[in-house]
């Protein structure tokens, strides 16, 4: 395994984002929630407007536990048709990855910080255009993630973007700096922040997004290593 890397989260990055807010989705958690009714619960959700135009609700998906759960900014156009998270291009992207690093995927949770598409409409065509949630919008959504990340207890998790990083690891948190870096943290035994899957697609060109996408798997290689590690221990 590789130790080096490895530190406590500290500071402001220490605590997540207060979500009981009158405008947030807290009062649609059941007390003792499970997957299931966390998913139904959140079919109709209405706590910011990201609901009027979208098409469904797309919620996390995985085993509960998990041993990694991954959590991303929002779903895509495909996610929104399909209301399954990371099946469109960024989704295969790191399924691939998961593939090349000996993760299996029946031991990953997958989940957005918002669970709404937010997006526009291209000047030309039908395209809709990803547009980047507000904090208010991220935080009327944060009971659920709460939810997920209670009932999940994940060993690893691994946040895609900045906009994950700095929702779960606090605003002053940057991927830039910190990415690939093992943090102990109250949110599961172990964080590690690094790029989502589709900033590689939107590398200026091949040799750049190849070099993204090595740099990804090497994150990615780290988690697995740690799983493996502490899979071994246990047995």
């Amino acid at each position: 395994m590789r130790a080096q890397g490895k530190r406590r989260l500290r500071g402001s990055n220490t605590k997540a984002p207060s979500s009981a807010h009158s405008t947030t989705a807290a009062n649609l958690i059941p007390p003792s929630p499970t997957l299931a009714a966390l998913q139904m619960g959140a079919r109709n959700c209405k706590a910011c407007d990201l609901f009027r135009n979208a098409t469904q609700t797309v919620f996390g998906e995985g085993p509960a536990p998990a041993r990694v759960m991954f959590v991303g900014e929002q779903p895509g156009d495909s996610e929104d048709k399909t209301g399954h998270p990371f099946v469109g291009p960024a989704g295969k992207l790191l399924d691939q990855a998961l593939v090349e690093v000996g993760i299996d995927r029946s031991d990953v949770f997958v989940t957005n910080v918002v669970k709404h598409f937010k997006w526009v409409a291209a000047q030309r065509g039908k395209r809709r255009i990803h547009k980047k949630p507000r904090q208010s919008e991220i935080e009327a959504c944060r009971p659920w993630l709460d939810a997920e990340l209670q009932v999940v207890r994940p060993e690893v998790l691994v946040c895609l973007g900045a906009s994950a990083a700095q929702a779960l690891l606090g605003k002053d948190f940057r991927v830039t700096r910190e990415r690939g870096v093992l943090m102990k943290s109250h949110l599961a035994p172990y964080v590690l922040a690094t790029t989502h899957p589709a900033s590689i697609l939107r590398a200026p060109d091949i040799r750049a997004r190849e070099q993204q996408r090595r740099e990804f798997v090497r994150d990615l290689g780290k988690v697995a290593d740690l799983i493996n590690a502490r899979r071994g221990s246990a047995a």
